[in-house]
């Protein structure tokens, strides 16, 4: 059958089961949404304020459901305006395909208005790209953009079509997607020399990353950990992949991790890395990262491999089948002078204390969990606000927590919660944000109105740029540059003249009654919840420091 370029996108799209789309129209793009016109009882589109919040709301709903996000956008400016949110997308390795227009094919190279070399410009923040200037090749490449996103290291992948590609004439024949290619496995030497390293290991610890999550290998990790007796310590990426009230749980690791997972990590015998690449933000000091452990790691990426820590075994292939070939090689242990030791470096961390004289936001975040259910999800911006939603929340499974940690991107919240909400309009969304972070995106508010998304956003005020005034106070003398904007926004107000609901309030029965009353809206609320700029996010290991570093208080 015949059909233009614009109407096989749609098509192609429907292939692949995409039912939902974000962005922004625009000159070039707009044969592309006079198809999207055609067929928009099969395919919804979401119009964002910003193709920044497009490209967030794309990375959100792919990181809520396990699918591939879409995002449409128009050249030149509205092309650039995705960079941050493919980048964001890229460094979590969450699969999405951005499809973008660009000027006809005759005037590509000529400076024209709105042209832009947007392969070129994301090249290196993409698994892949195509520029596409020949209607014959378009459904190649969108397929092929697919079967990249979802193979391997998920990422994104970039589809820039000429004006012209998207009003020419092609034959359309419908065809399955391409099959997604078959991850590497271990082989069965690798894995008895693991299992033989863990039956002999008398401190053992499992640090996982985002890894385990992108192959839904959370439950041969808990039978892992069962059979082995040994304790898991997870990356922010992984929120979820362990209960927070597991008996073998360690917390979050890291520079503001918990103290048990930090000092287990330290003070292990043996290492078992899963679906983590060792960030900096994790092994703060590369020599001194777990200095007497044998080290193993296993990545779907080779190029993970020994990059930032030396190990002693690695495998290169998929987590998942790895922990279900292992588990038969592994004997039934107990390890109950290690779970000692654990248990005082608990009785260490809970001795961090959120009951203070002042509104903490740890506090609230307990109490918003403990009014909502398990299929809540949670988004965070950046900032101090991130780390004590990923320290507080009481993580029970995976893809509920969603955000922004290899790119740390200030204004990801709001449109990767609409990108959730959009998702599942049945679930609550709960959106943790900082004044600072807040400002970046905040126009997306105007979205989730015009949705009617009855999403709840608790913005801790405390009128700084909090993690920046952190160190400027831990580490630069309380010298205070530019981290002081003495802003005066009003969010009630602001948040009413976009249509929806605010509540301010500065104590935490008054948080408690205002959340309650956002629970029965349907549209999106805000909470403005006054807190002290001295709080801080505790534990901290500075740069360049070990446990023995760690600051409590």
């Amino acid at each position: 059958m015949e059909k233009t370029g614009a109407q096989l996108i749609l098509e192609v799209l429907m292939e692949h089961n995409v039912d939902m789309v974000f962005g922004y129209p625009g000159g070039a793009a707009l044969n592309v949404y006079d198809a999207l016109y055609e067929y928009k009882d099969r395919v919804k589109h979401i119009m964002t304020a910003h193709e920044q919040g497009a490209s967030h709301a794309a990375d959100g709903y792919a990181r809520a459901t396990g699918k591939t996000g879409v995002v449409f956008a128009t050249s030149g400016p509205g092309a650039t305006n995705l960079v941050t949110g493919i980048a964001t997308a890229y460094m979590d390795s969450v699969p999405m395909v951005a499809i973008t227009s660009n000027v006809p094919n005759n005037m590509i190279g000529r400076d024209s208005f709105q042209e832009i070399y947007i392969t070129g410009i994301t090249m290196p923040i993409t698994k892949h790209n195509f520029f596409v200037n020949r209607v014959e090749d378009l459904a190649d490449a969108l397929r092929q953009a697919f079967c990249i996103a979802q193979s391997g290291r998920k990422g994104p992948v970039l589809v820039d079509i000429t004006k012209d590609v998207t009003a020419a004439i092609t034959e359309y024949v419908p065809q399955a997607p391409l099959p997604i290619q078959e991850l590497p496995k271990a082989e069965d030497a690798e894995l008895q020399k693991v299992a033989e390293a863990i039956n002999h290991a008398s401190c053992p610890v499992i640090y996982c990353g985002g890894g385990v999550v992108s192959v839904q290998a959370e439950q041969a990790l808990h039978a892992l950990m069962e059979v082995a007796d040994i304790p898991a310590a997870y990356t922010m990426m992984a929120a979820g992949a362990v209960a927070y009230d597991d008996e073998r749980s360690l917390g979050m690791i890291g520079m503001h991790g918990s103290v048990t997972a930090n000092e287990a990590l330290y003070h292990a015998d043996l290492v078992l890395a899963l679906g983590t690449r060792f960030s900096d933000r994790v092994a703060l000091n590369i020599e001194k990262f777990s200095p007497g452990a044998v080290k193993i790691q296993v990545d779907i990426d080779p190029c993970e491999i020994n990059k930032n820590v030396p190990v002693d075994q690695y495998i290169v292939g998929d987590v998942k089948d790895f922990l279900e070939r292992l588990l038969p090689l592994l004997e039934k242990r107990e390890h109950p002078n290690w779970k000692k030791q654990i248990t005082q470096w608990q009785e260490k961390q809970e001795k961090i204390s959120v009951h203070t004289d002042v509104l903490h936001p740890g506090r609230l975040i307990r109490d918003v969990c403990d009014m909502t259910d398990q299929e809540t999800i949670y988004v965070t911006d950046v900032g101090q606000h991130q780390m004590w939603a990923a320290q507080y929340v009481k993580h029970k499974q995976t893809k509920h927590f969603l955000t922004s940690g290899g790119l740390g991107t200030m204004g990801y919240g709001y449109g990767a919660a609409i990108g959730a909400q959009a998702a599942f309009p049945e679930k609550r969304i709960i959106h943790f944000t900082g004044d600072a972070s807040f400002h970046m995106n905040l126009n997306e508010a105007c979205t989730a109105v015009s949705q009617n998304m009855p999403i709840i956003t608790v913005i801790f005020d405390n009128r700084v740029l909090g993690m920046v005034y952190q160190w400027q106070t831990a580490f630069y003398g309380k010298r205070y540059s530019s981290t002081t904007p003495e802003r005066k926004t009003d969010f009630v107000k602001v948040i009413e003249g976009f249509g929806g609901t605010g509540y301010h309030v500065d104590s935490e029965e008054a948080f408690c009654t205002a959340f309650q009353k956002a629970l029965k809206e349907e549209g999106p609320v805000w909470i403005v919840c006054d807190i002290s700029r001295e709080i801080k996010v505790l534990p901290m290991i500075p740069n360049g420091g070990t446990v023995q570093d760690m600051i409590l208080e």
